[in-house]
Order: C-alpha cells, then structure tokens, then sequence
C-alpha cells in the first residue's frame, strides 16, 4: 500500500470519528489499568459490567489492598481467568503504593514491570490516559493491518513498528482506536462486511465480500 493511500484512509477515519475513545468505562488511569488489565481474553461489556460495581466501592490502589484479594474477586468472577487476574491486581496495588506513589507511572519500563502488564496493555495506558502516540496491536488491528495491507506483518510486534512507522503522523495519535474499531464492528474476522466498509475502496484485500 502506498503512501496516499494510507493518508486517505486515516482522513476518512477520522472524519468519521474525530475523536474515539475506548469502549471501556474508566475515569482515572488506574481504572484504567484495572479494566485493560480485566479485558484480556473477555468483551469490554463484561469488563464494564463488573467494574460498574467494582470502581464506586474501590477506585484506588490502596481501596483495593484493602478488600483482599478474595474480596476483589467477587466483583470480577464472571471475567475469564478472574482469579488470575486478581492475583496480579493486588500485586500492582502494592507495587504502585510502594513504587509510584499510588499513581500510575506515564513510563513504559515502569508499567510493563507491573504484574500482568505486557507491552500490549502499556501502549493502551500510554495512549489513552497519558496521550502518547503508540498503538497496541490486539487481534482486530493485528487482522486490520494485514487484511487491508495498510502494515502487514507476521506477528504483533512487527505490525506495530509498521504501523508507527507508516501511519502519518496527523494521525498517529487516534490510530489505535480507529483501527480497533474497524476490526471490531466491520472488518470482522469470519466475514468482513466490505460493502458497509468507510475504506473498501482502498483496502487492498483480495477475497472482498459483496
């Protein structure tokens, strides 16, 4: 895909949708955390589920110490891997008390030492709580980026150098949300729906559907 191409793409993006957003409920970056940390491998709508009850009882590292690692679990057992996932809640809890002041560090090595925190859930807190340009390769943009030809490449990594490297600037910012977007509602895995596609005519996808 060329240049112009991938420039057209994102104008039509973001003339969509000037300002996405992700599909979680959060209102500080360690509610955040909690519910990136919650999402892995289960729909924002089950995460925002539990943290509707979860975040008004305890929205704070200490709040969460406080209710235990059990007490934490009965908000979030119809989450995948819960008792997993709270586990490593609790040791960020205490890492972020001990390390970071109760705050959640804008610094990547920082976050990706929290438990259960790998590259993938950083780049999501560096771009929406903290503003910074990065984009987290999940499976939709992982599919979106190869399938359309906008950065293909063989594993996540590689697609998020491509797409850091190729998406312009101007757009660098919402590009992660945009793309997620697209994978999530139109460009989907078994049958992409081409014809309601904003790009169809750009994407260079050779199995199109009518």
């Amino acid at each position: 895909m060329n240049k112009t191409k991938r420039q057209q793409i994102f104008e039509r993006l973001q003339a969509d949708n000037p300002h996405p957003e992700t599909e979680l409920n959060y209102s500080s970056p360690f509610e955040l955390l909690v519910a990136v940390t919650l999402s892995a491998q289960a729909t924002d709508r089950g995460v925002n589920k539990a943290t509707a009850r979860l975040f008004p009882v305890a929205s704070t590292p200490a709040a969460i110490l406080a209710l235990g690692s059990d007490g934490l679990k009965e908000y979030i057992r119809t989450i995948g891997l819960f008792n997993t996932k709270a586990e490593n809640i609790i040791k960020t809890c205490a890492l972020l008390i001990e390390r970071h002041n109760g705050e959640v560090p804008a610094d990547r090595a920082a976050l990706e030492a929290l438990p259960g925190v790998g590259r993938k859930t950083a780049n999501v807190i560096l771009n929406t709580a903290f503003g910074q340009p990065t984009i987290a390769v999940d499976t939709h943009i992982f599919r979106v980026a190869n399938r359309t030809g906008i950065a293909p490449g063989k594993d996540v990594r590689e697609v998020e150098q491509r797409l850091l490297r190729l998406v312009p600037e101007a757009f660098r910012q919402h590009a992660h949300h945009w793309l997620i977007l697209l994978g999530r509602y139109t460009c989907i895995a078994r049958k992409p729906r081409c014809a309601a596609c904003l790009i169809e005519d750009l994407c260079e996808f050779r199995h199109k559907t009518s």
